[in-house]
């Protein structure tokens, strides 16, 4: 299958998901045009109903009560005529002439000859209309005679009945002459009045889906109208969200939604406002530190320099300072040193604050640079290394050696000793005990840097926050003497290599942490740093 045709397959059941999802039940759009849709078609259905009703029974009662007068007037006019016995070849020509009225309906006509035997006249259509045609019920009324009273003055009336005889409605009447005479029956098919009404109920069933779709497109366009401020509510709360705090909606109308439009509109103004507000202050209190780290630094050189006499006084043997004070000789310079990295690191945290952390890079064997950190820190008794020469990678040596520094300085404060330091290699695509390039080269990988100690630990409930700023607190360790600055500004120093750092708890007991770093940093897609990277050979150090 071709990259092409997979593309299309994809795009195929993307538009088909798009589609469903706009089409789901729990879309208020489709819900919209189920409800529309099913007020209309009850509406549509009921007023068919009843229209259809009212008409079938409009036509049908006119056809039925101009058939049934013009039988009962044929009947009083033809078969009146004839006498008391007619004989069979009278009823069957009264039936013949009665049968080309204008209602075109059979005629069966039942009467007693002279001789007294009972004769019928039929007009022969309809495939010989009979008695058996007529049902019984029907043969029974007519015959029936009816007591004459003051408001009944005939024995006999005409009475009428609908049959249906494959598929085909008929109208049935039957009645007796009046003063004496033959008994007349007719039969008068329904069928071009039940073709009308099946025209009609055609008619009306397309009149209902019609206004069925005309419901749903009706629907669809007031959901559209509906929906499309909710939408556009919905995208610019995502704008707001992924912080273009100048978002606002276009407001027109007077309804509920305009009111929500205006409600959302102030508060992205007020968000914004306390987001500049924020913004100003955080930017104020930077400026603030980045103030007064410099202003400290001219003081504190002046007084850097004292204290440098002073603790080459305390070393001298001669005994330059005096005993009494001497304890406090010694506060002053420890404080004033303490005092001076608290400076720098604030300098340092201003600098990543303000994006304005720069990388100068440098082919660095990373065994040498740890055992010139150490070295330089007097700490080759307390750490034990596991290193191999060789390792070279492409970083920033001097915040390399921040960060070892504040990883090593911690484990030697807070752990137990010895502090192990351990180095090695990861393989491209960051998977641990990869080969390396074998011939010194800086490659693609990752070099892992694992500094263990072999203290209580770091509690649960701290490991979340060991490398926030200014955080000390701890449960099982003293209180810091530092600034709390340190592991802060090495997580910094590592993600602007584009590394990372971790704490966890050894199994075997101590806390280690683990540093990763890209074995060539330029290689790394420099726009996810916040620092900028420059070589060292353009440069010329730093």
């Amino acid at each position: 299958m071709t990259h092409e045709h997979q593309g299309g397959v994809r795009g195929w059941f993307a538009a088909r998901k798009g589609v469903w999802s706009r089409l789901r039940f729990t879309s208020l759009r489709l819900r919209l045009v189920v409800v529309f849709g099913m007020v209309a078609l009850t509406a549509a259905v009921s007023a068919s109903g009843i229209a259809y009703w009212l008409n079938r029974e409009s036509v049908l009662t006119r056809t039925q009560d101009a058939v049934l007068r013009d039988f009962e007037r044929e009947m009083q006019n033809r078969a009146g005529a004839l006498p008391e016995h007619p004989t069979q070849d009278e009823l069957q020509r009264a039936a013949g002439q009665m049968a080309t009225s204008s209602q075109r309906f059979t005629v069966l006509l039942i009467a007693r000859n002279p001789e007294g035997r009972t004769v019928y006249g039929s007009s022969g259509g309809l495939n010989g209309f009979s008695l058996q045609d007529v049902p019984k019920s029907l043969r029974d009324a007519v015959t029936e005679r009816q007591k004459v009273t003051s408001t009944n003055t005939y024995p006999h009336h005409l009475y009428w009945q609908r049959t249906v005889d494959d598929d085909t409605p008929y109208l049935v009447a039957g009645t007796r002459v009046i003063g004496g005479g033959p008994t007349g029956y007719m039969l008068k098919s329904l069928e071009p009045e039940a073709k009308d009404l099946n025209s009609l109920a055609w008619s009306l069933g397309i009149a209902t889906a019609l206004a069925l779709i005309g419901s749903a497109l009706l629907a669809h366009a007031a959901a559209t109208t509906v929906l499309k401020p909710v939408q556009r509510l919905g995208v610019a709360a995502r704008r707001l969200g992924e912080g273009r705090l100048d978002t606002r909606l276009r407001v027109s109308g007077t309804d509920e939604l305009a009111d929500l439009s205006r409600t959302f509109n102030k508060a992205a103004e007020a968000l914004e406002k306390r987001v500049a507000d924020m913004a100003a202050r955080d930017e104020a209190s930077r400026r603030f530190v980045a103030d007064m780290s410099h202003e400290l630094r001219t003081p504190l050189t002046a007084i850097t320099a004292v204290t440098e006499v002073l603790e080459e006084e305390l070393e001298f043997e001669g005994g330059g300072i005096d005993p009494m004070i001497e304890p406090a000789v010694r506060l002053v310079v420890s404080e004033t040193r303490r005092l001076n990295d608290l400076v720098e690191n604030l300098m340092e945290v201003t600098r990543f604050d303000a994006g304005t952390a720069r990388l100068v890079l440098d082919d660095v064997d990373v065994a040498d640079q740890i055992t010139a950190c150490i070295d330089a820190r007097a700490w080759l008794d307390a750490v034990d290394l596991d290193a191999e020469r060789g390792i070279h990678a492409r970083i920033d040596p001097r915040r390399l050696d921040v960060i070892l520094a504040n990883l090593i300085g911690n484990a030697l404060k807070h752990g137990g000793s010895p502090v192990r330091v351990a180095v090695r290699e990861s393989g491209t695509g960051g998977v641990d005990g990869a080969e390396g390039t074998g011939d010194g080269s800086v490659g693609g990988g990752t070099v892992v840097i694992e500094v263990r100690d072999h203290g209580p630990g770091i509690p649960e409930e701290v490991l979340p926050h060991v490398f926030d700023r200014f955080y000390k607190a701890s449960a099982s360790r003293p209180r810091s003497e530092g600034s709390g600055l340190g592991l802060s500004i090495a997580l910094e120093n590592a993600h602007i290599h584009g590394g990372e750092i971790t704490a966890a708890n050894s199994p075997e007991g101590g806390a280690v942490f683990t540093l990763r770093l890209p074995r060539d940093v330029s290689a790394e897609d420099a726009p996810e740093r916040d620092g900028d990277v420059v070589d060292e050979g353009a440069e010329g150090g730093a």
